[in-house]
């Protein structure tokens, strides 16, 4: 009996799991059932004429490439979802690997609210977290700090680049060069571009397609300059170092932002940690006036009550506080 609410908590875990996954694979076969019907031509309606004009063959056409379109949309924003935030994370795991991860961390977060003596619903709680919330959101941590250091180094990629092409080297070479000499996310990135052109994707794909691992507006517009280059036949260094000197005023001013807005930022810190230290305190200067948060039923819902609305509180002033350029 005293494993039950760990039983319990694992069973509703994977049963809702479950039900998501396959309300999902469900959507997603009446998806691509109904795609290939309209691509076909079957309305499943009215019987389809045989001998259609050619207005009718170019509109069914469009039709078929337009929902082709739209499905090959869907199925990159799909990606993005889960494996592509691991890739913008820098991990090489496959999906697989990440749910089982997160299984082992709903375990260690059932084990460890089971052992604190919380009630049954805490414990599934706390299933869902280290299920959903707390494996996401290290990776969203893992991404946003590898983006930041791409940031970081990518106006001084960019150039080196412009100076190897100024010296007459072909823009495959530099890219090569940028690759072995700048280290972490803009080495790695500008090495996976050159490994994709060399197999014949076009250089402009290939940064739209880092654009997807680093989904920066810095990168969005080097994809872009890449692209009207590849369309117009500009000269290249130059959009570059438009580029540059673009992303390094970029930077310049979301420093300036954040140093106007670290006052703010101070309050809000101060104002979130308040309660907890106070709490704390009194919890080790005088236990028997908080006793009462901990061993009863009406405390504990008090309590976490508190916690919430506090977390609530938290998000709303980060919100307030999170000024993006």
């Amino acid at each position: 009996m005293e494993f039950l609410p760990i039983i319990l908590a694992v069973v509703v875990v994977l049963v809702v799991a479950g039900t998501i996954i396959a309300v999902m694979i469900n959507r997603e076969a009446e998806r691509k059932k109904r795609t290939l019907s309209l691509i076909s031509g079957k309305s499943g309606v009215a019987d389809v004429k045989v001998n259609e004009t050619d207005e009718q063959n170019k509109r069914r056409a469009d039709l078929a490439k337009k929902l082709k379109d739209e499905k090959e949309e869907e199925k990159s924003k799909r990606k993005t979802t889960l494996s592509m935030m691991l890739e913008q994370a820098g991990l090489s795991w496959s999906v697989p690997k990440f749910w089982i991860f997160s299984i082992i961390w709903m375990v260690l977060f059932i084990v460890a609210a089971y052992f604190m003596g919380q009630s049954p619903m805490i414990i599934i709680l706390a299933a869902f977290i280290g299920l959903f919330g707390f494996p996401r959101f290290i990776v969203k941590k893992m991404a946003a700090k590898r983006q930041k250091n791409f940031l970081m180094e990518f106006p001084d990629a960019l150039e080196a680049t412009v100076r190897l092409l100024k010296a007459g080297m072909p823009v495959s070479e530099a890219i090569a060069m940028i690759a072995k000499e700048f280290d972490g996310p803009v080495g790695d990135e500008m090495g996976r571009i050159y490994d994709q052109q060399k197999i014949g994707v076009p250089l402009h794909e290939a940064a739209q397609e880092a654009m997807r691992r680093i989904p920066l507006a810095e990168m969005q517009m080097f994809a872009t300059g890449l692209s009207i280059q590849a369309q117009t036949g500009s000269s290249l260094s130059e959009v570059l170092m438009n580029l540059s000197g673009v992303i390094r005023a970029r930077f310049k001013l979301k420093r300036k932002i954040k140093a106007l807005s670290s006052e703010a930022i101070a309050s809000a810190g101060i104002i979130a940690s308040l309660p907890v230290v106070v709490t704390t305190g009194m919890y080790f200067l005088n236990y028997e006036y908080l006793e009462v948060m901990f061993t009863t039923k009406t405390g504990n819902m008090m309590l976490t009550g508190a916690v919430l609305w506090m977390g609530v509180g938290v998000l709303i002033m980060k919100q307030m506080i999170n000024f993006r350029v």
